[in-house]
């Protein structure tokens, strides 16, 4: 089997309608933007999404006052979107996906775990925010009189997803320039609709500013803190580290003339503004009712209003999905599966739609959405400690060739498995099992049942992976630098703009 993988490492792999995304390759200087403005409307549109109404809402749901939740929020996001925009600088100065940059700490072979469990991971956001919208798009048509709200509308549902997915893989299907101009024409209006929404709530509904709790079940202390730590998992820092993966996807098509201060904010703050926002909005609207159904919060609170703003929230969850999709593509990818980008778009259409129909028939969609999102967490605060040690301390002490990021398989310029990162990211999961305390009993590990359910699961997993990184990643990484000079730079490789030994250096 021709190896695709292989071909980009010589140079571009043709293809019929010249485009440079159908297979991983570094992205040529002449097919990138100088335009910053571009990165803060896919993130922000990716984060204008129903579901942050429902973490905002999920800290209430499970006991938090209004004052505990924002600053969960706030300070939580604000960590998790500083170390965001590390990644997203990392994109920019190489070219490269996510799991491409992985490579390099994992091994040629070696990243076939990360990238596998990247790819997986993708279609079941796909099918969590599908579903978000199937609730809205069911509680507007009760609204309107076309279905009784109340039943399950099983076959409304499996028919709208349907037609959803094939929007949003079509928008996919055209790659960065159309997921970028998607943003470009729908955020504005989706701000402007989502801006009066909030006035007409805040200025408008007897909103309990000073919501404490449950009446007669506040919590306090030890109880307090951790429900704290654990909203902070699944809705502070925890969804800022879930975008770890991501950044680099998109990133990669900005000039290196750009200046990374200007990337980075644009990036952070497109992430930031839109969580926080609709974080406090969920939270808001479920001190009145304690309701975390996302149609419900909606319809209950707005009545005759939610007309425009279910048909303006659709895009949220389609933005966000375009970005899945698109990363879905890239990841499989990364496994040296010889799929073109677009042809991958399809399939994992398919797959989140049969992933959405297992998410209807869930009863407990609260206890769903947490033990997904702190089973994120497990994987991607180990994966982002063993990438962030690797690219701003080894490779900054040590530099490295970065073309040798898309030689093919077998390359003596790469590990075949790099067992230090390997090693440090299972030592940086289990460690985040130790200390988590989910919903479930599975999700409870032994260290967080002794401390009384604080969960500081993604920081025990972040350190340990980095720490254990940080001894074990170097030697092997000096072993491979004998070698960098011993090969070409394919000639795909010189037609980016400097990625050698300034790569990490210029961070």
């Amino acid at each position: 089997m021709h190896n695709h993988s292989t071909a980009a490492a010589d140079g571009p792999v043709p293809a019929a309608d010249n485009d440079v995304e159908a297979w991983l390759q570094p992205i040529p200087e002449s097919q990138r933007t100088r335009k910053v403005s571009g990165q803060f409307w896919i993130w922000a549109g990716a984060n204008l999404a129903p579901i942050n109404w429902v973490l905002g809402a999920l800290g209430i749901h499970l006991g938090l006052g209004f004052a505990d939740t924002v600053t969960v929020l706030v300070l939580g996001n604000l960590i998790g979107m500083l170390l965001f925009g590390c990644f997203v600088l990392l994109g920019q100065k190489t070219g490269a996906t996510g799991m491409v940059l992985a490579r390099a700490a994992f091994g040629r072979r070696g990243n076939y775990l990360p990238a596998s469990i990247q790819a997986l991971l993708v279609i079941g956001w796909c099918a969590v925010n599908t579903w978000i919208i199937l609730d809205l798009v069911m509680a507007l048509f009760g609204t309107l009189g076309w279905v009784d709200p109340t039943a399950h509308n099983y076959g409304w549902k499996i028919g709208v997803a349907t037609t959803i997915m094939a929007a949003q893989v079509a928008i996919a299907w055209f790659g960065y320039k159309a997921i970028a101009a998607f943003e470009k024409w729908t955020v504005p209006p989706t701000i402007i609709i989502l801006a009066v929404m909030s006035a007409v709530a805040w200025f408008g509904m007897k909103i309990n500013w000073s919501y404490a709790g449950p009446a007669g079940n506040i919590l306090e202390g030890s109880e307090r803190i951790a429900a704290m730590s654990a909203v902070m998992t699944a809705i502070g820092i925890g969804w800022g580290i879930t975008w770890f993966t991501y950044a680099a996807d998109y990133s990669r098509f900005v000039s290196t003339e750009v200046p990374k201060r200007k990337v980075y904010l644009a990036s952070v703050l497109g992430q930031f503004i839109p969580v926080v926002w609709l974080g406090i909005l969920g939270a808001s609207l479920a001190t009145n009712s304690g309701e975390i159904d996302p149609g419900k919060l909606i319809v209950q609170n707005f009545g005759v209003m939610a007309l425009p703003v279910l048909l303006m929230v659709l895009h949220g969850p389609i933005a966000t999905n375009i970005l899945n999709i698109y990363t879905f593509s890239v990841a499989t990818q990364a496994l040296d599966i010889t799929i073109s980008r677009r042809k991958l778009n399809l399939f994992v259409g398919v797959f989140s739609l049969a992933a959405v129909v297992f998410f209807i028939f869930q009863e407990d969609f609260a206890s769903v959405l947490d033990a997904w999102l702190i089973g994120l967490v497990a994987w991607v605060a180990a994966w982002g400690g063993v990438m962030l040690v690797h690219y701003f301390w080894i490779e900054k002490r040590w530099p490295a060739d970065g073309g040798r990021l898309f030689d093919s398989v077998g390359t003596r310029r790469l590990p075949g498995i790099n067992w230090a990162g390997v090693v440090s990211l299972l030592v940086g999961i289990f460690a985040t099992w130790l200390f988590m305390y989910g919903l479930i009993p599975v999700m409870q590990g032994p260290i967080a049942v002794a401390l009384g359910g604080w969960d500081l699961s993604w920081l025990a997993g972040g350190l340990s992976s980095a720490a254990c990184y940080a001894v074990l990643g170097p030697r092997v990484h000096r072993r491979f630098l004998a070698d960098a000079g011993s090969q070409p730079v394919p000639a795909a490789v010189q037609e980016t703009v400097a990625l050698p030994s300034t790569t990490t250096a210029a961070l």
